[in-house]
């Protein structure tokens, strides 16, 4: 525990360098009085980072007597296309954020405000808000740091529920720029301490996926690997807010599944990962990733090309990249409010204790956020070549009630044959029907600029069936608590 504390605290100190530049912004997104400028027509160049909360008239930075870093942000930055409605949603979102945790109106890439980038290439609800970190300026390029190092205690219920402390951690880097008035690049980085857990990561009951020291993990969570993603995405314009994109990562994220759990308003202080992970998220960190597609407002289709197996059990090091799978998606974005996604990919042995066995998988959701309520449905089947067909189903919502008080739940559906693993137990490789539910609440307690800290808890209760109970006990119930640390809580 220590171990994993002080390392949590370098995960940190890391971090606080970009801090030391960022700016405090107000909630209230609306320009400052214009008196000392004339109005004038917005710009309809994109550069880098869209803004989402400017109106017509000449932008405040742009005003003479500006600070000269606002004015160079200002250049970095262009007025959005979306309606005001989606302008609307994403301020009505902020008010009930923690103060200085996003700037307002701001999103990366090429959104326009259309949406909030997600995880990979997917996108959530323009009314999740603007995507949470420290915003910064370097030279032509805007950048976005976000990340966390979340300490959490837990006793997971039951005879096979484990206990203890560990910590989580992620830092994540975002550089956007315009190369020419069609074609803009943005470069992503994103890593974890999480490998100094351990091969065996942490107790959480009823998950399954991977393995540790060659041995299946089960009732406990793998940790994420150093290497979360570095990708490569290059949109070209065609107009109208349309463009032609590709994303090539040797560590990303393919088109298949709702934005990764991490990556969700609606799991923003969940401590646990989803027990339906391998379900929605286990290609979140995939070695090799393609993916090419048209982008539309409100529509967006894409196809990856990528490694289906799984990653190793060595979290510090880079597995060999290959791409023998594939997927594609459908994304719709009818209003400010909802993110409709729609997905389809045959991996190629994506788990290495199952050679040979194939699997194709179909993803469905939908995600709706307004004014501090964010919520995800989800449904996915697992159908293996050759094996059994394996259903999940997904809800899971947090509501900011204030900018200082959230509260959470979760609740999961889920057919797994993977809870007995040695061939000589009587329930090995039957199927078994779970069920999870989790809530909880968050104490958020801003900082410094995007830097905050939510403190909280959560309990959860479990629905299974009857032959489970000799393993399991009759009613397990589990609780946690956490600190997390983060820029861009």
């Amino acid at each position: 525990m220590l171990r994993n504390t002080l390392l949590a605290a370098v995960a940190a100190a890391a971090l606080c360098p970009a801090l030391a530049s960022a700016q405090h912004h107000d909630h209230d997104s609306a320009p400052p009085p214009a008196a000392p400028c004339a109005p004038g027509p917005m710009t309809e160049q994109h550069h880098g980072m869209d803004h989402g909360a400017m109106h017509s008239g000449t932008p405040p930075a742009a005003c003479a007597g500006a600070p000269a870093d606002q004015a160079g942000m200002t250049d970095a930055m262009a007025a959005v296309t979306a309606p005001q409605r989606w302008r609307d949603a994403a301020d009505a979102a902020l008010a009930h954020a923690p103060e200085g945790a996003a700037m307002p109106g701001m999103t990366m890439g090429t959104a326009a405000g259309w949406y909030t980038p997600g995880s990979g290439t997917a996108r959530n609800p323009a009314g999740e808000g603007p995507m949470r970190g420290a915003m910064l300026h370097a030279g032509d390029w805007m950048l976005m740091v976000h990340g966390y190092a979340w300490a959490l205690a837990t006793d997971q219920g039951g005879l096979r529920g484990g206990d203890g402390g560990y910590v989580q951690s992620m830092a994540m880097v975002m550089a956007d720029n315009d190369l020419s008035d069609r074609l803009h690049l943005q470069l992503r980085a994103m890593g974890s301490l999480e490998p100094a857990m351990g091969a065996r990561g942490y107790p959480n009951l009823f998950a399954t996926g991977e393995t540790a020291n060659g041995v299946a993990l089960v009732d406990r969570q793998h940790p994420h690997d150093l290497f979360m993603e570095l990708a490569m995405r290059a949109d070209y314009r065609l107009g109208g807010d349309t463009s032609l994109f590709v994303y090539a990562a040797p560590v990303g994220e393919p088109a298949l599944g709702p934005s990764a759990f991490m990556h969700r308003a609606s799991a923003r202080y969940q401590p646990m990962s989803p027990i339906t992970h391998h379900w929605f998220d286990s290609t979140h960190i995939t070695y090799g990733v393609l993916t090419a597609g048209v982008a539309a407002p409100t529509v967006q289709l894409e196809g990856s090309w990528f490694k289906g197996r799984e990653p190793d059990e060595r979290r510090w090091g880079f597995d060999p990249i290959r791409l023998d799978s594939w997927s594609v998606r459908g994304t719709w974005t009818p209003s400010p409010f909802v993110a409709v996604q729609l997905s389809h990919g045959r991996l190629r042995t994506p788990e290495v204790l199952h050679p040979g066995e194939d699997e194709n998988r179909t993803t469905a959701s939908m995600q709706y956020a307004r004014a501090g309520l964010a919520t995800t449905v989800a449904w996915s089947r697992k159908d293996r070549q050759p094996g059994d067909v394996l259903d999940a189903f997904l809800a899971e919502a947090t509501y900011e009630l204030t900018p200082r008080h959230a509260v959470f739940a979760r609740v999961e559906n889920v057919t797994n044959d993977e809870l007995f693993t040695y061939h000589d137990d009587p329930l090995h490789d039957r199927r078994f029907r779970v069920t999870k539910a989790e809530a909880g609440y968050a104490y958020r307690l801003p900082i410094a600029g995007p830097l905050g800290v939510a403190l909280g808890g959560t309990v959860a209760a479990y629905a299974k069936a009857d032959a489970l109970d000799a393993a399991y006990g009759d009613s397990p119930v589990s609780w946690t608590l956490f600190a997390k640390l983060a820029v861009g809580l």
